[in-house]
């Protein structure tokens, strides 16, 4: 496959699947503001004279979703909070929210900052106050109030161990839980005895709610299972800072959160393969949704992608080209080397080398956010001729994949996906096109 028709495909198929996702659209279609109520997904909260409603963002992708809840509650918002990552609140244009901005993937004294002006919004409410919480992927990290003991140091470092060694957001997710006050329902609990309501965009593989941003508006439900041994079989058990360690080391059992009115999910993974299975069906393709589910090495999901679409290309079977394969998910990398990139680019470039020499078959993996690693980029777009392209550039597309330097092969190839901040975070989308 001509790599321009690639680009071109793969750029129509994603734009049409971001625009109807985007987190502005979601939240205004979820919401209705009536006399002296709202009507949230079909549920009527009353709002009698005097009551408060306190709405805030946190993640990725709050600035559209509170920029849904201002077009659909305009001037009845009594407080608004926004909390999303550092560079996506350029323009943001909100007339009735705070916006913030603070780190992300790991945190720093803006996102301390930002989990104390998350509690204060929330504190001295009352039981006819409605709490309206925009929660998507990124908040985890975006808002923090720590536990005695635990510097923001030891939270940075942590979060960095667990990254580099290719943690999943499950297990980042339990050891951020168990350092934090905010996190699994802490600000739910600082609502109280206010109502609150949660809608939210999932980023989390199955749509778990304590996992989401690290839940900090929904009950805990049941513990999750103690996360030391898995860091022990990831070899980082040692390197991590004393205080954390005791802190794992410690029973926990965070206490129930009894305030909470609803929760709606707005969009997921599962949702973006839907979609995506629609826009490539409108671009002529065949198309099947393989898993809504992925996860594993990135290089390794590339090695297994790559093989089933060339087996439909070579024998037709068992779908007869046209063909479009839909995935979404989230993979990991486990960085050894220095380079930039992230976990789509990743991917894109070992699809690079798998398909290198392959007419007919193009490979795309990207972040539904536009917002892949350190990499600047959505994620890449390879045919059988990106590793040429990478090797004529006069780099070793072999030696970067090694050294975790996806972005710079792919950039040097032209096949960087650049879309900035898309205004949405539902996981990861993998297709693969056999012409």
């Amino acid at each position: 496959m001509e790599p321009a028709q690639a680009r071109a495909d793969v750029e129509q198929i994603f734009s049409t699947v971001i625009a109807e996702l985007r987190a502005e659209r979601l939240v205004e279609r979820a919401l209705q503001l009536e006399a002296g109520a709202i009507q949230i997904q079909g549920e009527r909260y009353s709002l009698p004279p005097g009551a408060r409603l306190v709405v805030v963002a946190i993640g990725k992708a709050a600035i559209g979703m509170a920029a849904g809840a201002e077009r659909a509650l305009n001037c009845r918002i009594d407080r608004g909070l926004v909390v999303t990552k550092r560079g996506f609140a350029v323009h943001a244009g909100l007339t009735h929210f705070e916006v913030r901005e603070a780190s992300h993937p790991v945190p720093d004294e803006s996102s301390l900052a930002a989990g104390q002006a998350v509690l204060a919004a929330v504190s001295g409410l009352e039981r006819d106050d409605l709490v309206l919480t925009l929660i998507s992927g990124g908040g985890s990290a975006l808002v923090e109030a720590l536990r005695p003991g635990i510097t923001l140091d030891d939270l940075a470092s942590t979060t960095q161990l667990l990254l580099r060694a290719g943690a999943d957001i499950w297990l980042l997710n339990a050891v951020r839980q168990r350092l934090s006050l905010i996190k699994a329902g802490g600000l739910a609990r600082a609502a109280a005895p206010a109502r609150v309501v949660n809608l939210l965009i999932s980023d989390v593989l199955g749509s778990p709610l304590p996992v989401i941003a690290s839940g900090p508006s929904v009950d805990p439900g049941p513990v999750l299972a103690d996360p030391g041994d898995t860091i022990r079989g990831l070899g980082i058990w040692e390197e991590l800072p004393v205080a954390v360690r005791r802190a794992l080391e410690q029973p926990w059992q965070p206490d129930p959160v009894r305030n909470v009115a609803q929760n709606v999910v707005l969009a997921d993974a599962r949702r973006l393969a839907e979609l995506a299975k629609r826009a490539a069906e409108r671009r002529g393709y065949q198309s099947v949704v393989l898993g809504d589910r992925f996860v594993g090495e990135a290089r390794e999901f590339a090695r297994f992608w790559c093989t089933l679409a060339r087996h439909i290309h070579e024998r037709g079977e068992p779908w007869h080209p046209p063909v479009c394969l839909i995935g979404t998910g989230e993979l990991t990398v486990t960085v050894r080397g220095q380079g930039a990139g992230g976990r789509n680019t990743e991917m894109a470039l070992a699809a690079a080398l798998e398909l290198d020499g392959v007419s007919g078959v193009a490979v795309a993996s990207l972040a539904s956010d536009g917002d892949d690693g350190i990499s600047g980029a959505a994620g890449g777009v390879v045919t059988g001729q990106t590793a040429g392209a990478i090797r004529r550039a006069g780099l070793d597309p072999k030696q970067l994949l090694r050294e975790n330097d996806s972005a710079r092969g792919l950039a040097a190839a032209e096949a960087l996906l650049v879309t900035g901040p898309t205004g949405t975070n539902v996981n990861d989308l993998y297709l693969a096109m056999i012409r």
